[in-house]
């Protein structure tokens, strides 16, 4: 792969759940906006999941996750409040810690697209390639942001977790969002880190110091 940052390309809005052609579709650089649904998951609840034999009865085939534990408030149900929470402050919080958890997701439960920030490791782009999957960046600090792109909490489950339940959202207008690892074994961390490298090297090679 070229080691070369990728300029960003041609914006994608994906009506969730997305179909294989359409996460091939992506590449990094692009960007993506989503509509519909999106599920919020974090570290408690993929450990339930996988190393503690619990199921969820949501149907995750074609989706996206985003890494987060929503700050949420109880209130009575309503059929604009159908699970009894309403959104406060949903933000992003850093992948990495989770890198075990994205193979299985994408292979027991068919999700297709990871939203977070920090980027994800070699094994997460083995699983993407593998699956067809993408990682979708997100920059730190922008929860405000996002909470305003949740129009309503349209379901909760494995809510023992609280607040790392598994969240599913009713979104609009989620984005735009950058496609920084994609199915085809792109990954702008791995990019960014060879280019800085390659930098480095030229420096300590025009003072006359070896890398």
């Amino acid at each position: 792969m070229a080691t070369d940052i990728p300029d960003t390309g041609a914006h994608h809005t994906l009506a969730m759940p997305a179909s294989d052609a359409q996460i091939r579709a992506l590449h990094v650089g692009d960007t993506v906006t989503l509509e519909h649904t999106l599920f919020g998951i974090r570290d408690a609840t993929q450990i339930h999941l996988f190393d503690r034999g619990r199921t969820t009865r949501f149907d995750l085939r074609g989706h996206a996750v985003i890494h987060t534990a929503p700050n949420v408030r109880r209130v009575e149900i309503s059929p604009q409040h159908p699970a009894g929470y309403e959104p406060v402050c949903i933000g992003t919080t850093t992948s990495a810690r989770m890198e075990r958890f994205t193979a299985p997701l994408m292979q027991a439960y068919g999700v297709r697209a990871v939203i977070g920030k920090g980027g994800l490791g070699a094994t997460s782009s083995a699983a993407f390639a593998e699956f067809g999957g993408v990682y979708l960046a997100i920059v730190g600090g922008t929860a405000a942001l996002e909470t305003t792109w949740i129009e309503q909490i349209e379901d909760v489950d494995l809510d023992d977790l609280n607040p790392e339940s598994l969240w599913r959202f009713r979104v609009r207008g989620f984005g735009p969002l950058l496609v920084a690892m994609d199915s085809h074994g792109g990954s702008l961390y791995t990019a960014v880190q060879d280019n800085t490298r390659m930098q480095r090297d030229a420096v300590l090679a025009s003072l006359g110091m070896r890398a």
